[in-house]
């Protein structure tokens, strides 16, 4: 279970359990409460694509994806977008990166790009230490790299460890579109994460690129990306967490540099949940 954490910007100390199951937690700030929460329709994605929300489910455009970080202390963002259960069991983030087209030949060997990870980590937390995060290390993967032909989908997940030696697990799809790469990346306790990740799953059935971005919609002429498969394992511009809560956009193919440290943001977000007035236990 995810261990209760300092949340200084909320003036509180809290965990998912406390926040997602009781009628006693600490109210939230006025911004969080104000924020548009879209819970039904279609949530638009950097004008590329779209993703159904479910009955259950709200979604965030950039404008207040942003507001809302920056409510927990990070930098502004205009490129990120999000969707969540109302529970805030788990919640996923999307990005576009206008990359170009992904060529989907190239054969993923998921232990040579571990081993390039794991030859990052040094660099990596190097980046991390001048950003006044903690160092994560690359332990290994929990789903190995693997591409649905049929969904456009590369998926992968992956443990991280802290110095602590404590265990957390990024899960990462990045969809393939005409002109780029959709990246959607689950946030999830790990000790939930199987569940959350089918939940996540069949939230991106509903998910979809605008009609003439689709990825069989490519056209003599496009854009090619310079880079394949295992090179969108290894990088992008990506989001990296602390347990404190505190987040940094991260650009450029470091393969070290982005990853997700999840607990601290599971229970920082989890308290999202009060804002639509249900329990947990009522889901």
């Amino acid at each position: 279970m995810i261990k209760t954490i300092a949340a200084a910007l909320l003036g509180i100390s809290l965990s998912l359990g406390v926040w997602a199951k009781t009628e006693s937690a600490p109210e939230l700030p006025a911004e969080i409460k104000a924020l548009n929460w879209q819970e039904s329709g279609k949530g638009e994605i950097a004008g590329e694509a779209s993703v159904q929300i479910p009955s259950g489910y709200a979604f965030l455009g950039q404008a207040d994806t942003s507001k809302l970080l920056q409510a927990f202390g990070n930098p502004p963002s205009s490129d990120h977008f999000l969707i969540a259960p109302k529970s805030l069991d788990w919640f996923a983030v999307f990005s576009y990166d206008d990359t170009g087209y992904v060529k989907d030949d190239e054969k993923i060997d998921a232990d040579d790009l571990l081993k390039s990870m794991k030859s990052g980590d040094k660099a990596g937390n190097e980046e991390r230490k001048k950003l006044g995060l903690a160092a994560l290390y690359t332990d290994g993967w929990q789903v190995a790299p693997h591409y649905d032909m049929a969904t456009k989908r590369l998926e992968w997940g992956l443990r991280l460890r802290d110095e602590s030696g404590e265990k957390n697990v990024n899960y990462t799809s990045r969809i393939l579109g005409r002109g780029g790469v959709m990246t959607a990346t689950l946030v999830s306790d790990t000790e939930t994460l199987s569940q959350n990740t089918a939940e996540f799953q069949k939230v991106l059935t509903g998910f979809d690129y605008n009609s003439g971005q689709t990825y069989t919609e490519f056209k003599n002429g496009d854009k090619v990306a310079a880079i394949g498969l295992g090179a969108l394992v290894l990088g992008g511009a990506a989001a990296v967490a602390t347990k404190k809560g505190l987040w940094g956009i991260i650009g450029g193919f470091l393969a070290a540099t982005w990853k997700f440290l999840i607990a601290g943001a599971v229970a920082l977000f989890a308290g999202v949940g009060k804002l639509f007035g249900r329990k947990k236990s009522a889901e």
